[in-house]
């Protein structure tokens, strides 16, 4: 009987698992049949259970007999326990083949970083549920826990109360969770800024978010953060951004020469995207002005790029063709100050800096 249920289980098996094959091997444009083959051994086991669960009295063996109550018993929990991994890995095939089939037809890379947020917070929602029932489910079937079980529905209000007031952080992430799952806050990919930190969103469950940050450091913040302060979203709307590049330079600088020579370094840089550039002066002081070279690119990473290439060349190209241009220490005395009260023979009035 024993060998009987499992040399049946795995033929059945192996039968689905061949025309699972075939069916993916046809139709390659789903993914989900071949997604769906994942779920073999958990398959097996739940046939070989159920199969064994409905034989064993019938093996006629004694020591079968003597313990009838503890083998059903545990073949019951072997049952729950396969069938409710069988769901979880089923859920898990229908959602990554509706993700995949999506994201293969869209064009819009900021909805489909939404919609792989949803799915994957959805997907965690489920297991948590199918786990949560599968346990729930085990217990009572041992018959104490039926009594325990009509005892806590008795007393269901004052125990909610209590559970309420002592997960309520628990509880409040949980639905911090939901929130930005289906209300578009953040998604996964998505570059953010949180307590004065800019990086990328690698990871959303229903109680944490990890943050890559560009030297891959991982911050870990409760997703009840973003519902509750505010926070930069530099994706949302679209990944295009607009950067600056100060200089610090004399009065003397060439700032329309300057101007020409940063458009031709954009033209050279293949991380600019061609939106927008100027150059202009925001600020004077009484020994320099400042210079503002501002510059457009298709995201932050390529930013980041462009604005670092255009100081480096710039100020390669100032010191090479515009040495004068560049801040200067005054050395001089100040008008009506003799040089002996200051200790020391007038030096040149200034020095390149």
């Amino acid at each position: 009987m024993i060998g009987g249920a499992v040399l049946l289980a795995l033929v059945l098996v192996w039968l689905a698992d061949r025309a699972l094959r075939r069916i993916d091997a046809a139709h390659p444009e789903t993914p989900l049949w071949g997604l769906l083959r994942r779920c073999r051994i958990p398959l097996q086991v739940v046939l070989c259970a159920a199969l064994l669960r409905g034989s064993f009295e019938h093996t006629g063996l004694e020591s079968v007999e003597e313990h009838k109550a503890g083998i059903g018993q545990a073949l019951t929990l072997v049952l729950i326990a396969a069938t409710a991994w069988l769901v979880v890995r089923a859920a898990a095939a229908i959602v990554e083949s509706s993700y995949s089939r999506y994201a293969a037809g869209a064009r819009d890379a900021a909805r489909v970083r939404r919609v792989r947020t949803q799915v994957t917070l959805i997907q965690r929602v489920v297991t948590a549920v199918v786990i949560v029932v599968a346990a729930a489910s085990m217990l009572l079937t041992f018959p104490a826990m039926r009594a325990v079980g009509t005892s806590m529905l008795a007393s269901a209000g004052l125990l909610g109360i209590v559970a309420g007031i002592a997960a309520q952080s628990t509880l409040g992430n949980l639905f911090a969770g939901l929130q930005i799952a289906f209300g578009d806050m953040v998604r996964i990919g998505d570059t953010v800024v949180v307590d004065g930190e800019w990086g990328t969103v690698e990871e959303i469950t229903l109680t944490f978010l990890t943050v890559r940050t560009w030297d891959e450091r991982r911050i870990t913040m409760p997703v009840s953060y973003f519902t509750g302060k505010p926070f930069e979203n530099w994706s949302r709307g679209g990944a295009q951004m607009t950067g600056t590049a100060f200089f610090h330079l004399d009065h003397s600088a060439p700032v329309e020469k300057m101007r020409q020579r940063l458009l031709e370094i954009l033209q050279e840089c293949p991380d600019w995207d061609g939106r927008s550039w100027s150059l202009v002066v925001t600020d004077t002081t009484p020994t320099t002005i400042v210079v503002r070279a501002l510059v457009t690119a298709r995201d932050s990473d390529a930013l980041w790029t462009v604005r670092c290439e255009v100081r480096e060349r710039l100020l390669e190209w100032l010191q090479a063709e515009h040495s004068y241009a560049l801040p200067r220490i005054a050395t001089a005395p100040a008008p009506g100050t003799s040089a002996p009260a200051l200790g020391k023979e007038p030096g040149p009035r200034s020095l390149p800096g």
